[in-house]
């Protein structure tokens, strides 16, 4: 059964949906849908790519390698992958500092690792990472590519950008003297264009109405706009053919922490993507093997000269709303990408790189959710604290350091709220909960010489020293210690080290300890460190009744042994 459970959670969505029985049909809604969105995929991936500081054909190679397998390989029925803005930041930041090799390496590390992390059960991991942190990078990766992309809009004459956020606004500001009105007005009006059309015709191809339209008044009229062709004067045709780029040891460390990035945000991005179509069609993926899928997909993309790729949720909802119901559809987007690139590459070079960065400030605005940046605001300060110093970090510092520290500061929120949940009470007062048949007052019953204290909630290393003091300030030293844990679901190693030395404690100030109603997780760590069933140094009962019954034969027997000496 284990073994059958685990086949099934790696086997790929395709390979289902063959075995379902994949009909004629259902291939021509799947071709529909995925030339549908190999329109709106094809002004996007090159503009991406623009922006990640790469040149336009990467991107299509991206899309056309990473896109057929994310769809062929991965566990989601409907997911289509490539490149996407998340991966800007890092892509751009790799690019200038370790050069194009440097991403194809840091890339085939990543893909790795989300082979690994499949493999290893770790897709289910992905959903513990705090809303506030997803929006916090998202909004911040949102807002650099939209700074990114100013100097395209407004044709501003610069020899350099800066890379850092401050210094980049800086030198805009420094050139705004260079304005071109014509790259503007192209600008502009490919961007009213397209949100013209998502009001009126949300149905239709609007970035690549955009291009087609930008591209068609620049080449006729002959006007003096920077386009793909004027900066990549020597784009290559066609795919590339697959090669490993060059590996050492000091290039691996360098692009370490990069590769990891690339791997985090790949498994975020594709697994949100598969949560949201499993939303749209009622359906349910595998989430380890979309990350297995999505690693196989990195490391093709780079042996290919690619980019990084992950499951892209805006075109996964357009290839969900074209009719797509198998991977084929995603699939065909791919193969339509790749006729574009085989026979249609050198019409490219008309597009203005003013239209694609329309696109981009369109896709920063998608990417914003500002929305939900707005909602988290009115949230509690921790989560608001959260939101805004992963965003702050993303734009101000690096997108490794914006991830780690947020991750890091949300799990010490946590920990935080998790102590504050943890009750530690000696029944002075105290209820019945509902369903339970616990003694309204646990002090009623108890012998002469006898402490109680019972524990609501899990003993972690949040909660373990506050324990310790408690049980501290009895002041007195009582002859037994009863530790009511029923109601204790969890203990750490940092539990277990706090019940060792309240125990060592007691036994030096001649007290027992008495644990009653164990659950399993605590009692299997405690019997780890010799505190099992049959330990001499604490009694375990099942009970309160029995605790009271153990702590009245200890008193009895300390009482006569004392009377008799």
């Amino acid at each position: 059964m284990y073994h059958s459970a685990r086949l099934t959670a790696f086997t790929p969505k395709l390979v289902t949906v063959f075995g379902e029985g994949y009909s004629l049909g259902r291939f021509r809604r799947d071709a529909v849908a995925g030339l549908t969105v190999a329109i709106v995929a094809l002004p996007l991936a090159m503009a991406l790519a623009i922006a990640s500081g790469a040149s336009p054909d990467k991107g299509l190679v991206t899309a056309v390698i990473a896109g057929f397998l994310i769809s062929a390989l991965g566990g989601s029925r409907v997911q289509v992958g490539g490149p996407t803005g998340a991966f800007v930041v890092v892509v751009f930041n790799v690019i200038a500092q370790h050069g194009y090799d440097g991403l194809l390496l840091a890339t085939l590390m990543a893909g790795l690792m989300l082979i690994v992390a499949g493999y290893s059960g770790l897709g289910s991991l992905v959903r513990f990472i705090p809303q506030p942190v997803v929006t916090g990078f998202t909004a911040g990766i949102a807002v650099i590519i939209a700074s990114s992309q100013v100097k395209d809009f407004l044709g501003l004459s610069m020899k350099a950008v800066p890379a850092d956020f401050i210094p980049k606004w800086e030198a805009y500001f420094g050139a705004l003297g260079s304005v071109q009105g014509v790259t503007l007005a192209i600008g502009v009006g490919s961007l009213a264009l397209i949100v013209a059309l998502r009001k009126w015709a949300p149905k239709w191809p609007g970035f690549l109405i955009a291009v087609v339209v930008a591209a068609a008044i620049v080449a006729l009229l002959h006007l003096p706009v920077e386009t793909i062709g004027s900066r990549f004067p020597n784009l290559p045709t066609g795919l590339p053919a697959p090669a490993l780029p060059d590996v050492s040891l000091a290039k691996l460390q360098a692009v370490m922490s990069s590769a990891f990035t690339i791997a985090f945000l790949a498994g975020i991005e594709a697994l949100l993507s598969a949560v949201v179509a499993d939303g749209m069609i009622g359906s349910r993926h595998r989430s380890n093997q979309e990350l297995v899928g999505q690693g196989v997909a990195n490391l093709a993309s780079a042996l290919f000269g690619g980019l990084p790729a992950t499951g892209a949720i805006a075109r996964t909802a357009t290839n969900i709303r074209a009719g797509a119901i198998t991977p084929v559809a995603g699939m065909m987007h791919a193969v339509f990408l790749l006729l574009f690139v085989l026979f249609g590459s050198a019409l490219m070079a008309y597009v203005p790189l003013a239209a694609l960065a329309a696109i981009l400030f369109m896709v920063a605005w998608g990417m914003s959710e500002h929305h939900r940046f707005i909602q988290l605001l009115r949230m509690p300060n921790g989560d608001r604290a959260l939101l805004l110093l992963t965003f702050g970090l993303t734009v101000l510092v690096d997108l490794t350091v914006a991830i780690g520290v947020g991750v890091t500061l949300a799990s010490l929120v946590f920990m935080m709220r998790m102590s504050r949940t943890v009750e530690i009470a000696n029944g002075r007062s105290g209820e019945v909960r509902e369903g339970e048949s616990e003694e309204i007052d646990q002090r009623d019953a108890l012998p002469d010489g006898v402490e109680v204290f019972r524990i609501d909630g899990p003993i972690f290393f949040g909660v373990a020293n506050e324990l310790l003091d408690t049980l501290r300030r009895i002041g007195r030293s009582p002859r037994v210690v009863i530790l009511r844990m029923r109601r204790v679901p969890l203990l750490d190693a940092s539990g277990v080290t706090t019940i060792e030395e309240i125990v060592r404690q007691a036994a030096s100030a001649n007290t027992r300890v008495i644990l009653s109603g164990l659950q399993s997780q605590p009692r299997a760590m405690l019997e780890r460190v010799g505190l099992g069933a049959g330990s001499e140094r604490v009694v375990l009962c099942e009970d309160f009744p029995a605790a009271l019954r153990a702590a009245a034969a200890i008193t009895a027997a300390s009482s006569g042994a004392a009377h008799l000496n």
